[in-house]
């Protein structure tokens, strides 16, 4: 009895992600940027946690009524993809058509990634850009980079989805965990205080955004390379 519970209250633990979503959804609305990705930092962490907790647990054994595959994918859906485009959109990062190109491109790029049946690898990394947009929506509001920078980047990524290029799970994927992990963890509280700071933070803290940014966006590849995987 005790371990259904535990494994239902694990699912009901990952639905508390759609909750943070339309918390973030509604300063979003009324153009609380700072406010929004604190709510998505939470909800990120949400997601970091419930899935060591459902493999714990066992769920898909345990309580198997709630698809906790599907319940993960629509709430990752809101607050990796949906609300950070809605947010580069409303904050007049990217004027006039460059807007519409680029959540037209995350959203309809983002949404076949997510169905994708060859998504995950494995080793449990991603095969793909696995849609981390409020990733990249951090960073972008923490350095303001040109408007073409914005777009470049959002076209790249989203050309990547559709590549057999690896990106790493933070906690899934073993190797090179032991740096991978802690690189996660100081990125998640990076994007805190800058969220906190209403990005007005330090130098220090936006390069750190940055650099842990680009180990997390490119240390899969680097491991194709080296280890010469195929995917």
């Amino acid at each position: 009895m005790m371990e259904t519970f535990r494994a239902y209250f694990v699912h009901m633990f990952t639905a508390t992600g759609a909750v943070f979503s339309m918390l973030a959804m509604l300063a979003a609305a009324e153009g609380k940027w700072s406010l929004m990705f604190l709510w998505l930092v939470v909800a990120f962490i949400v997601d970091g946690i419930d899935g060591p907790m459902a493999r714990k647990y066992d769920v898909k054994t345990k309580a198997p009524i709630i698809d906790g595959v599907l319940l993960d994918l629509i709430i990752d859906y809101l607050t990796y993809v949906f609300i950070p485009a809605f947010a580069l959109f409303h904050s007049g990062l990217l004027p006039g058509w460059t807007g519409w190109t680029a959540i037209i491109v995350i959203t309809f790029a983002s949404v076949l990634y997510f169905a994708d049946t060859r998504m995950k690898t494995a080793d449990a990394s991603f095969s793909g850009f696995p849609g981390c947009w409020n990733m990249l929506a951090v960073v972008i509001f923490a350095v303001r980079p040109e408007f073409w920078t914005i777009l470049g980047l959002i076209v790249v990524l989203s050309v990547t989805m559709f590549l057999r290029i690896k990106f790493v799970h933070p906690v899934r994927t073993q190797r090179w965990r032991f740096i991978t992990l802690p690189v996660a963890l100081i990125w998640v509280a990076l994007a805190t205080v800058a969220a906190w700071m209403d990005f007005q933070q330090p130098q220090a803290v936006t390069i750190g955004l940055i650099a842990t940014s680009i180990y997390l966006l490119g240390a899969g590849a680097v491991q194709q390379v080296l280890f010469r995987e195929r995917l």
